[in-house]
């Protein structure tokens, strides 16, 4: 399971969302600085309105959806690549985890202290963004002292080299190391350091419950910045979605409704967290259990298979595929198969985002 770190400043609302996102967490959040020290895990279903419509169709008893780990990392500061505020633990922290949830401050309460003391979104993105720079820096040039040793004799090491400085040249120009092109032999190359700023971003505009319809100023300047990285930008309101948890799920469509949304921003953050890390789902579905399987873009059918067991794809024959929708369409497996819609794909096959499978296999 890939997990997704929850990053900002201290006091932005990173463990209000957590708690939501997870429903059921324990992160405590306080209205002081470091509340969180040791990382806050919980993992969470992945919004999927397919699944109810195949366990319809398959009268399915069980429902299984697509899960993603959420982190709650503890707020940075200002120093922190220096060991500020615990600043090397909290670093320490985002190096394992596989995509950023960046939560930036888009609203005004006087009773929730900014450590800056005002609000302002690029400032705090500014922040945050230089420490992982200034991190990745360190981490790059410890490495790069023995790489130059090896390259004598070495050409692996040399290509490393160069890959190296070319990393540090776009660091030292304010860019994020994802933001530098690299061919598949270099990219093999770095990711051992687990580069912070080579990480996915998502950053989530964290408003008032006033603003969660339509933003702010302050989310078109986040949404400015974002569009220079190629990042996604996300309107979510922490505050929202703690009021939620505690209402029946039947009263939550009428105050999202009264707030002018249809859902809340926490399901298109996780979604869209989802399809960050480069996920898809194929489904597997029967009078037992509908199940959404998580795989990797751009996985063959066997490799699919080998996710529910390694066994299944050792032994792989064969996949009998359908896409969602057709099935949809026809309303069942049978009918499906009866205006043949149903494929026979073999091991060369690239499973396809919302595929329904059903795998042949030796044991």
């Amino acid at each position: 399971m890939l997990r997704a770190g929850i990053v900002g400043l201290p006091n932005v609302g990173k463990s209000t969302l957590f708690n939501a996102v997870v429903a059921n967490a324990k992160a405590q959040a306080a209205n002081f600085p470091f509340c969180t020290i040791e990382p806050n895990v919980g993992v969470v279903a992945v919004p999927d309105d397919r699944l109810p419509v195949l366990a319809k169709i398959s009268e399915s008893v069980d429902v299984v959806p697509a899960r993603v780990e959420f982190v709650d990392i503890a707020g940075l500061v200002k120093g922190a690549s220096q060991g500020e505020g615990l600043g090397n633990q909290f670093l320490a922290n985002i190096r394992e985890v596989d995509a950023i949830v960046h939560v930036v401050r888009c609203f005004e309460n006087d009773d929730i202290i900014h450590v800056a003391g005002s609000i302002d979104p690029m400032r705090d993105i500014d922040i945050i963004n230089l420490e992982l720079v200034l991190s990745d820096l360190a981490q790059i040039e410890r490495r790069i002292e023995r790489a130059r040793k090896m390259a004598k004799t070495s050409k692996e090491a040399q290509a490393e080299v160069a890959t190296l400085e070319t990393l540090i040249t776009a660091l030292n120009a304010g860019k994020q190391a994802r933001q530098v092109n690299l061919t598949e032999e270099e990219e093999l190359l770095v990711k051992p350091l687990g580069l912070l700023t080579r990480k996915p971003v998502i950053y989530a505009a964290n408003v008032s419950e006033d603003d969660l319809a339509s933003g702010n100023e302050w989310v078109e300047k986040v949404r400015e910045f974002a569009a220079q990285e190629n990042a996604q930008v996300v309107i979510v309101s922490a505050q929202v979605e703690s009021e939620l948890i505690d209402l029946p799920e039947e009263d939550r469509a009428e105050f999202l409704e009264s707030l002018g949304v249809e859902e809340g921003g926490l399901k298109s953050l996780i979604r869209a967290t989802y399809q960050l890390l480069g996920l898809r789902t194929y489904f597997t579905t029967g009078p037992k259990e509908t199940r959404a399987w998580t795989i990797h873009a751009g996985m063959s059918a066997p490799q699919a298979a080998g996710v529910i067991h390694t066994d299944f794809e050792r032994g792989f024959i064969r996949a009998e595929t359908v896409a969602y929708d057709d099935l949809v369409t026809t309303g069942s497996m049978n009918a499906a198969k009866e205006k043949g819609l149903v494929r026979s794909e073999g091991k060369d096959y690239t499973v396809q985002e919302g595929d329904v499978m059903l795998f042949r296999f030796n044991v």
